[in-house]
């Protein structure tokens, strides 16, 4: 039997296996004249040493958006300089960081603890459309 947090990692490292698969991941949002007020929209992301995955994130609707992001290996950190946005991430935890980009836009990430040989190539991009 495998007990809760062996069984959260493990969907976690499935999740992230998914989106490595295919590269880029995707979020709709709901038509503002549907959507809840409470509706958070949740992207999962892995930071690993040297990577982000998925690393490229495209978003529709210029609301705000969470990260929940899952450091697997290193204290890594999680900097979005363009919207004044940053976070350690600690191994083993899921950090929540909540962005709102307020326009459509690229917007780069990246690790900003150094964690060995390869950490200038620790980036991604978030791609917010309208």
């Amino acid at each position: 039997m495998i007990d809760r947090p062996r069984r959260v990692a493990l969907a976690s490292a499935a999740g992230a296996a998914c989106a490595w698969a295919f590269g880029t991941i995707a979020v709709r949002a709901v038509s503002p004249a549907l959507a809840d007020e409470s509706e958070e929209r949740v992207i999962e992301l892995v930071a690993r040493r040297f990577s982000f995955t998925p690393g490229e994130i495209v978003v529709k609707g210029v609301g705000p958006v969470t990260f929940a992001i899952m450091s697997i290996d290193f204290v890594h950190g999680f900097n979005v300089p363009d919207l004044g946005v940053r976070a350690d991430l600690m191994p083993g935890r899921v950090t929540k960081v909540r962005l709102a980009p307020g326009k459509a836009g690229i917007y780069d990430f990246l690790c900003d603890n150094f964690c060995g040989d390869g950490h200038e190539g620790m980036a991604g991009r978030l791609i917010v459309q309208e």
